[in-house]
C-alpha cells in the first residue's frame, strides 16, 4: 500500500498549523512567537521573585500598571534619582530594583518585536510598574536611612 502525504494548513497567520503525513508541525511563526514568549515568562517570573525580597507584593498594583502604558521602560527607572550611592542597608533593595529595571527594559523589547500582541503589551506595562515601584522603594529606603 502506497501512503500519500496530505498537507492540510489549519488557520492563518502566526497560529497555522501544518499538518504532513499525519504529523501537525508548528509554523516557524508560531514556533518563534512562542519563543519569545516564553522569554518574556522567564523574565516576569524573575521580576515577580526579585519583587518579593526587595519586600514588594509580588505584582503591581493596578493603578500603576494603567499609569505605565504611554511610558518607557527607560522613564519608569527614573522615577527618583538617588544624589549618591545607596546607603549601606539599601543596597540590596537598589539592586534588586536595578535588575528589575534592566528586565523590564528587555520585556519591552520583546513586546514592542511582537508588534500588536496584547499579551505582550500587558506584561511590559506590567514589568514596567514593577521597575517604579522598585526604584521608588530603594529612594524611600534611603531617605529613611538619612533622615533622623
Amino acid at each position: 500500500m502506497r501512503r500519500t502525504a496530505i498537507a492540510l494548513v489549519v488557520g492563518a497567520g502566526i497560529g497555522a498549523v501544518v499538518a504532513c503525513g499525519g504529523r501537525a508541525q508548528p509554523s516557524p511563526a508560531w514556533t518563534e512567537l512562542q519563543g519569545k514568549r516564553n522569554e518574556i515568562t522567564a523574565l516576569a517570573t524573575q521580576i515577580r521573585q526579585w519583587r518579593h525580597e526587595a519586600g514588594l507584593e509580588v505584582e503591581p498594583d493596578d493603578a500603576t500598571v494603567l499609569a505605565m502604558a504611554r511610558t518607557t521602560a527607560a522613564s519608569a527607572a527614573r522615577a527618583c534619582v538617588l544624589p549618591g550611592p545607596p546607603q549601606d542597608r539599601c543596597a540590596d533593595v537598589c539592586e534588586l530594583g536595578g535588575a528589575i529595571c534592566e528586565n523590564a527594559e528587555d520585556i519591552c523589547a520583546i513586546a514592542t518585536e511582537l508588534g500588536d500582541d496584547a499579551w505582550a503589551k500587558d506584561k511590559c506595562d506590567s514589568a514596567k510598574a514593577s521597575c517604579r515601584e522598585a526604584q521608588e522603594r530603594c529612594c524611600q529606603c534611603n531617605r529613611d536611612e538619612v533622615l533622623p
